[in-house]
């Protein structure tokens, strides 16, 4: 009876479902290795959350700046 139920579960199984699985893995994985380095950042600074997150906004900002002047330079 088992046997049955699990050939039916393979056979529902969708093409790349595995992808998608590994791939949620790995994003979880970044967004827990992204909330530990807004952690040391503050114990390294001795700031609070907003002000890392601040910290990462503004130096996200010069490094879309400096992009965009290298394009431009570039056309």
């Amino acid at each position: 009876a088992m046997a049955g139920v699990f050939a039916k579960l393979s056979l529902q199984r969708r093409p790349g479902t595995e992808r998608q699985v590994f791939a949620s893995i790995g994003l979880n994985r970044k967004a827990q290795e992204l909330q530990t380095a807004k952690e040391i950042l503050q114990e390294v600074f001795g700031t609070t959350s907003s002000e890392v997150e601040e910290m990462i906004g503004l130096r996200l900002a010069e490094r879309d700046h400096a992009l965009k002047q290298v394009i431009f330079r570039q056309i």
